[in-house]
């Protein structure tokens, strides 16, 4: 079963809104639904909840190290209470995914994710569970910096704001350890659906009767 809900992302009101705290917003989210509060915590260098689940102690974590630095935090705590690398989810955000949608993996590289390497590092260990909540990519390399830390615009915030509350309906499959039907749950999801075009203005009375007599 998943025992430490991670989400990462940078503190301060600066990066609050920003794309790459679309982990900070799915915890938040948690912590709404399972009645708890985000406190600070200096031995974990992070803000923490503790929730009892159905009898098991559940935690709660947002490290407020900076994403480059979220290893700290995460090793802290996990080591503390002997959670083991398979017991911890990681949410964070994942420019290979669009907004809207959200995938749960177990394992693999960091792929250039600054707070998951700095985790592989802390732990020892790439085997713990992400999910990989959308927030698509700006196209050009040179602009994913650019395009982590600045808000996504609204019908992107939107689609990643669905995507967070869709995937949540997963958490008691992942805290019974049903990593199957979890992962059925979430990455069984309708996509995002296209725009209707703008309708074409008519032309006035007067236009239209002028073209109607071109031939």
């Amino acid at each position: 079963m998943i025992k430490l809900f991670v989400g990462l992302g940078n503190p301060g009101p600066e990066y609050e809104a920003t794309r790459h705290n679309a982990g900070f917003w799915w915890i938040d989210e948690l912590a709404r639904e399972l009645k708890v509060s985000l406190v600070p915590e200096r031995s974990y260098y992070g803000l923490m909840a503790r929730a009892n689940v159905n009898g098991n102690t559940v935690w709660l974590l947002e490290p407020q190290t900076f994403m480059n630095a979220s290893g700290k935090s995460v090793a802290a705590l996990a080591r503390f209470f002997k959670i083991q690398p398979e017991e911890i989810l990681v949410v964070h955000d994942e420019l290979d995914v669009t907004p809207g949608q959200v995938k749960l993996k177990r394992g693999g590289s960091h792929a250039g994710h600054n707070g998951l390497r700095d985790i592989h590092a802390q732990l020892g260990s790439s085997d713990y569970w992400r999910l990989r909540v959308g927030i698509g990519h700006p196209g050009v390399k040179s602009e994913v910096v650019n395009w982590v830390l600045k808000k996504p615009s609204p019908d992107q915030r939107k689609l990643i704001d669905d995507s967070i509350i869709h995937s949540l309906k997963s958490y008691p499959a992942l805290l019974e350890g049903d990593m199957e039907k979890a992962t059925m749950q979430i990455h069984t999801s309708k996509p995002p659906r296209p725009k209707p075009p703008r309708p074409v203005d008519a032309p006035a009375p007067a236009v239209a009767a002028a073209l109607k007599d071109v031939k």
